[in-house]
């Protein structure tokens, strides 16, 4: 693969893997579908608490399990891919190629530390 200088200055927030597509880390994190009905369980358990409390706090503790669990899914999964995508290569491996896996690794560290 040769350098490519218009991918190299790409902003960060805007990774491409080595194809040209949208890399790992540039979706949302948990799908919309998935998201939604977290929001809605959570929502669920906030109307609930006046009549029952406890129930409430169960469902809300459930929400928060599953979007926990959810996430950490899908980092272990981006981390594989990310890892695949450099750790098996030639040690020859062309220093534009490692630099877009560094500007990968960056780009979901930095998502992280927003939250």
């Amino acid at each position: 693969m040769m350098y490519d200088q218009t991918r190299a200055q790409q902003p960060a927030d805007q990774p491409r893997d080595v194809t040209g597509r949208h890399a790992p880390g540039s979706a949302p994190l948990i799908p919309s579908e998935a998201r939604d009905k977290i929001a809605r369980r959570l929502g669920r358990a906030v109307n609930t608490f006046p009549d029952a409390p406890r129930e409430s706090l169960e469902e809300a503790e459930g929400a928060f399990d599953d979007v926990t669990a959810q996430l950490m899914d899908v980092l272990a999964e981006q981390r594989r891919t990310l890892h695949a995508g450099w750790q098996d290569q030639d040690p020859e491996t062309r220093a534009a190629e490692l630099h877009l896996a560094l500007r990968q690794y960056r780009e979901i560290t930095q998502r992280l530390l927003r939250l």
